[in-house]
């Protein structure tokens, strides 16, 4: 057999299919996985134009990042310690108004790709203004991505109105049709931001074209009980009632959940997209993960923006994910590591519907492969290699990655993004926003 690379590590964790490979290796041509063997079967069957040897690593997919904001990264520590409302009312959404446009969503999108390639993410979810710049940065990056299609009652740089929102949302989707990395999905803000009218519209439009829906909902008690009280029901109803509801919807954070609500998710399909970090640091309330999961329902695992977060590690996520579904739980058995690595990789391609491409280590699927060290003094001695990835590694030790095929990061240095040129676009933003009047 030919190969364009052939990567020999200590373990490689499949995900789709159970258990830990060790000395195993992942072979790879036109940038899709074509062999996984043992490594001496490799080694005396493969012909590679080039050879890796990763001792004490363990290969894992690519983790996809189902929920996140990515040109907020320039937000990052902007407005801390304060609950959901204020720190949208008071902060956010009048820095938004003030600073986002194209050269801001550049620069916070290339920041954003550099922190999640370098903590493992091959893949993310967006919700934000000028998507169609995020998509560029995304593929200049060699960075798989699904750019979300804003929608939003009020007007904003991006669009004026409904119809506005609507027509570019139709412009970016015909713009990365086809495009080997970057996709779309609708991405209305919330129930209490979006109106009847253009919901309904994002619903018949993502069933035409085969799109998914990725909204908040359920984020935060104020949430519900504001919904109640201006309209007499709660949002996950309202959804309801206009056929949101189904296998295409992604509903990101839901913390105030109702048996009946778990019960109409399961029976519909629809998918959550679980992140533990920033509903804890926004204190508003905790996913019931295992509920969820019990259920049959899909749960996928982001990191929301780095504004709320603050930082874009998946690796962290994990862990944040299984220590709070066991607390919160009382229960030690709850959400187990290997889920949690399932939850940030396979779950989330499956909500984007991108599962037969990404997700998980299979022959014929895109070379989208992490090296994490394992041999450094943080991880050692590895008696399960996924229970040391979920509860000890830590980002840094992300040595390795691969999307498609290409290595975007090598030995802990970035090869398709300019470091240097990013941390300083970074500080100008910084200081632009310090030394704004207001």
């Amino acid at each position: 057999m030919q190969a364009d690379l052939l990567i020999h590590a200590d373990w490689v964790i499949p995900v789709e299919s159970p258990g830990v490979l060790e000395q195993y290796s992942i072979a790879i041509a036109d940038g899709r996985i074509t062999a996984i063997a043992p490594r001496v079967d490799a080694q005396s069957q493969i012909d590679a134009r080039e050879t890796v040897t990763l001792s004490g690593h363990a290969l894992i997919p690519g983790l996809i990042n189902a929920h996140t904001h990515s040109p907020m990264t320039l937000f990052r520590g902007l407005a801390d310690d304060m609950p959901l409302m204020s720190w949208l009312n008071d902060h956010i959404w009048p820095a938004e108004a003030r600073w986002v446009h194209e050269e801001f969503v550049a620069d916070g999108s290339r920041l954003a790709i550099a922190e999640m390639i370098r903590s493992g993410t091959t893949c993310f979810n967006d919700m934000y203004f000028f998507a169609d710049v995020t998509g560029r940065v995304a593929a200049q990056a060699g960075m798989r991505a699904v750019v979300g299609l804003i929608v939003i009652d009020f007007a904003s740089a991006w669009a004026n109105d409904a119809d506005g929102y609507f027509d570019r949302a139709i412009a970016v989707h015909d713009q990365f049709r086809n495009h080997p990395l970057v996709s779309t999905a609708f991405a209305p803000h919330a129930p209490y931001s979006v109106s009847d009218a253009p919901l309904r519209r994002v619903g018949v439009l993502a069933n035409e074209l085969e799109l998914p829906v990725h909204i908040h909902v359920h984020e935060t008690a104020a949430e519900v009980r504001g919904s109640l009280e201006q309209a007499g029901h709660r949002p996950i109803e309202r959804l309801r009632q206009l056929d949101l509801i189904n296998p295409a919807l992604m509903a990101v954070h839901m913390t105030q959940l109702e048996t009946t609500e778990i019960e109409l998710f399961a029976a519909n399909g629809a998918q959550v997209v679980h992140c533990p970090e920033s509903n804890l640091k926004l204190a508003s309330g905790h996913c019931p993960v295992g509920q969820l999961m019990d259920a049959g329902i899909n749960v996928a695992l982001g990191t929301d923006g780095a504004a709320s977060n603050n930082d874009l590690d998946m690796l962290g996520e994990m862990q944040s994910a299984a220590l709070q579904a066991k607390g919160v739980g009382a229960d030690a058995c709850a959400l187990p590591a290997e889920q949690a690595l399932r939850m940030a990789s396979l779950n989330g391609a499956r909500a984007l519907g991108i599962d037969h491409e990404t997700g998980s280590l299979a022959v014929g699927k895109s070379a989208d492969i992490v090296a994490i060290d394992l041999s450094q003094p943080e991880t050692q001695p590895v008696f399960h290699p996924v229970s040391q990835i979920v509860y000890a590694a830590g980002r840094e030790q992300v040595q390795h990655v691969w999307i498609a095929g290409r290595q975007v990061l090598h030995n802990r240095a970035l090869t398709t993004i300019d470091l240097s040129l990013t941390l300083q676009r970074a500080a100008v933003w910084r200081d632009r926003i310090l030394d704004d009047p207001k």
